[in-house]
């Protein structure tokens, strides 16, 4: 309807015909950035796992807490905000690390209480299991994230090579693995810090920070 239409109309039919439209302009759909949530929950739970593989702190106490409550939740949080926006390729990849995080907790929980029946023995075997599915899903991950920025391909390269380093390092009964993994963590906690301090950037008012060419164009 044009400002035409509206002159012969009464006032009070006037207002009522352009209320809607207002209520509708005020009601729109979610916006932002889910990074600025999931990026440094994410961070957050890299840098005390890779404090757990160099030995700095125990991966079944002091690691628990904010792999639960910061990181899984955070994961969690920037699925669904993601999802609601229709950007399906991001809320895969916060599922994907959701899942990680969160059964990874529950892992090491049970089998420090014995929930899930696992033997001594079946232990080093069932840890890596846990690792080899992860290491497959990942593998799948990084491939489709070849059309994304650099930067996110690089995270998940570094966080495949991680797993494949824990998986040796259990299997083997090596610290030395285990270390090299947790020097590893922190390298894609440090581009996802990166990630991060761009996406706060951007919230701000400032500008984006390059996060690399995709692999893929």
């Amino acid at each position: 309807m044009t400002a035409t239409d509206h002159a012969g109309a009464p006032e009070g039919v006037a207002q009522d015909i352009e209320a809607p439209a207002a209520e509708q302009a005020t009601v729109g759909p979610l916006t932002g950035d889910p990074a600025i949530v999931g990026v440094p929950t994410f961070v957050v739970g890299s840098v005390m796992l890779g404090l757990a593989l160099i030995n700095y702190a125990p991966a079944a106490g002091g690691a628990l807490p904010i792999i639960i409550l910061a990181t899984g939740i955070g994961q969690l949080i920037a699925t669904v905000w993601s999802a609601a926006l229709g950007q399906s390729a991001v809320a895969a990849v916060f599922a994907v690390f959701g899942g990680f995080w969160l059964s990874y907790a529950a892992l090491l929980t049970g089998l420090a209480h014995g929930w899930w029946g696992v033997t001594p023995a079946a232990t080093v075997h069932t840890v890596a299991a846990f690792l080899i599915s992860w290491i497959v899903i990942i593998a799948v991950l990084t491939a489709g994230s070849l059309r994304l920025p650099l930067a996110f391909t690089l995270i998940f390269v570094l966080v495949e090579l991680a797993l494949i380093l824990v998986l040796a390092g259990t299997v083997n009964g090596s610290s030395g693995l285990d270390k090299a993994a947790g020097i590893v963590v922190f390298a894609f906690a440090a581009v996802g810090a990166y990630v991060f301090a761009g996406s706060l950037s951007v919230a701000t008012g400032g500008r984006p920070f390059p996060l690399g060419r995709p692999v893929l164009t």
